[in-house]
């Protein structure tokens, strides 16, 4: 059974997609980028604040549908640029305690609304 998963704790979905779709025990979050779910305002200070705020968006996803980071069983990365991959990869990594997920990390040319940075994640309870 398909469950939606709308968020307050992410900024309003872009376009014709949801936060996040959940199927039995697994949750489809869609990728996530760097703007403030209250505010609107995009965190494009430097990489690391952006992929905090990343990260705390797909934390909030997976909070409303009842997980956290240690669900999180792939994840997958889009950067602009990776000559930031060490800041980025520094900041993802302290969202998690070990047992880390799968993941893999790609160059694109342009990202929605020209982020640095784009993270989705698949996790299971």
């Amino acid at each position: 059974m398909k469950k939606i998963i709308t968020s307050k704790n992410a900024p309003a979905p872009i376009g014709p997609y949801s936060h996040a779709v959940q199927f039995g025990n697994m949750l489809f979050v869609s990728g996530q980028v760097g703007k403030h779910p209250a505010t609107g305002e995009l965190m494009l200070g430097d990489i690391k604040t952006e992929t905090k705020q990343v990260m705390e968006n797909v934390k909030g996803i997976l909070a409303d549908a009842g997980m956290d980071t240690s669900h999180i069983v792939k994840t997958t990365i889009f950067m602009k640029d990776m000559n930031n991959f060490a800041a980025m990869n520094e900041v993802y990594g302290s969202f998690f305690t070990g047992n880390y997920p799968a993941r893999e990390t790609v160059q694109v040319s342009r990202l929605p609304l020209d982020v640095n940075v784009e993270i989705s994640v698949i996790a299971i309870k």
